[in-house]
């Protein structure tokens, strides 16, 4: 039991079991694995700070079941989630809304992907996923603030929750920051990960939901195998962190199984990425944050899905849609690629880059300021690094499902 679980007398758990007391404390509230991946690399921004005693804790949520593994190999301090509404904190983080409301704390909400790309187009949803007052405001409740990545974002809050507008804070984005400083090291992830002189890695990229590129894999998983020549091409699988956890991990494991005994590399839903992206040369996707993510860099975009109807039409991922050609059915998949890097254009993804932020380069700087302001600390003396990614293990390193699913 952590000496932070108030199961007994608050004051006599610190006197007994702690060894720093009067620190503020931070809770993190991770409802899903990618709110969880998103909200750690923010918590660089509080490091070396003996001011500060982080703890964690996982409300329910459908998407969940990745979440205590997720937490347990972070080794943070993680109090229950009944536990964690009968206390107060200093300050509060999350990437989504439910149960927020339960908390007593200034809560400090941000997204957990690139912007706000999706949107409810019927029923009592409808709006913009993130910016809808039922997002903001659960239970009726307005956070202390809210970060938002574009300007863009202002003027969709004031149409759908204009109360939230004088609490929301423009302050950038963090996966694009850290693509963006790890783009001079493309040629060293790529050794890293196994790729000789000329040959060209394609890394398949699915979100989550009925439209995702994900319901095509039927169809796209066998040519990427049959179709690419294996000198000539490497590639990688990347699933949503919702898929795994909805259908359960041994069902994508194992619908993905012959795919990665036949070389394939499969990224477990706790891996990172974005280093895998900075060494693409082509990525097939969909409308998701991964995909979008991936106009920073020099590879070019084949969609495989990109619905409508789900797409926030003033987001980035709409003026993709019209940017990236279409996946074919009926011509070569090599040719197609083939294609999409020969009809690439810098300045028409630089563009869509552009409106996932605002603030490049800045968000850890804006970002910490607003996170001590509300803890009521000064920050440390120092300007915050946005460090570029590790190096990536190797393509063949990256996944055991040939071994964990039998043949």
């Amino acid at each position: 039991m952590s000496a932070l679980n108030p199961s007994r007398d608050p004051s006599v758990a610190e006197r007994e079991w702690l060894t720093l007391t009067d620190r503020k404390t931070v809770l993190v509230v991770v409802h899903t694995l990618a709110y969880g991946k998103r909200l750690v690399d923010i918590l660089s921004l509080l490091e070396a700070d003996f001011r500060i005693q982080v703890v964690f804790t996982a409300p329910p949520h459908v998407f969940g079941d990745e979440v205590p593994s997720f937490l347990q190999r972070l080794g943070g301090p993680v109090l229950p989630w009944n536990e964690a509404v009968r206390m107060s904190f200093d300050l509060a983080l999350a990437a989504g809304p439910r149960g927020v409301e339960e908390i007593t704390a200034p809560l400090l909400t941000l997204p957990h992907g690139a912007g706000y790309l999706k949107r409810w187009s019927t029923g009592s949803h409808k709006g913009v996923a993130g910016l809808r007052r039922q997002d903001l405001a659960p239970g009726g409740r307005l956070p202390a603030a809210v970060a938002v990545p574009h300007h863009a974002e202002l003027s969709v809050l004031e149409q759908h929750c204009p109360e939230a507008l004088p609490l929301t804070h423009v302050v950038g984005d963090p996966a694009y920051d850290r693509i963006a400083a790890s783009l001079p090291l493309r040629a060293a992830y790529r050794k890293a990960l196994g790729l000789s002189d000329g040959q060209k890695l394609v890394v398949v990229v699915s979100t989550w939901g009925a439209r995702s590129s994900f319901g095509r894999f039927e169809a796209l998983l066998p040519r990427l195998m049959a179709e690419l020549p294996a000198g000539r091409f490497r590639s990688a699988v990347l699933v949503h962190p919702n898929v795994w956890s909805g259908h359960g991990s041994w069902q994508v494991r194992a619908w993905l199984a012959r795919c990665a005994r036949l070389g394939v590399a499969v990224l477990a839903p706790e891996a990172d990425w974005r280093p895998l992206l900075v060494a693409a040369d082509h990525v097939i996707g969909d409308h998701g944050s991964v995909t979008l993510y991936s106009t920073l860099t020099k590879a070019s975009i084949v969609l495989a899905s990109s619905p409508e109807r789900e797409i926030n039409p003033f987001s980035p991922a709409a003026a993709l849609a019209l940017t990236a050609p279409a996946l074919s059915p009926t011509h070569p998949l090599s040719d197609q690629l083939d294609y999409a890097a020969a009809e690439y254009r810098p300045a028409e993804y630089a563009v869509i880059a552009a409106r996932i932020t605002s603030e490049p380069g800045r968000f850890n700087r804006n970002m910490r300021r607003l996170m001590y302001r509300l803890l009521g600390l000064g920050q440390p003396a120092h300007e915050p690094e946005t460090v570029p990614l590790p190096e990536p293990p190797a393509l063949d390193a990256w996944t055991d499902v040939r071994r964990e699913v039998p043949a």
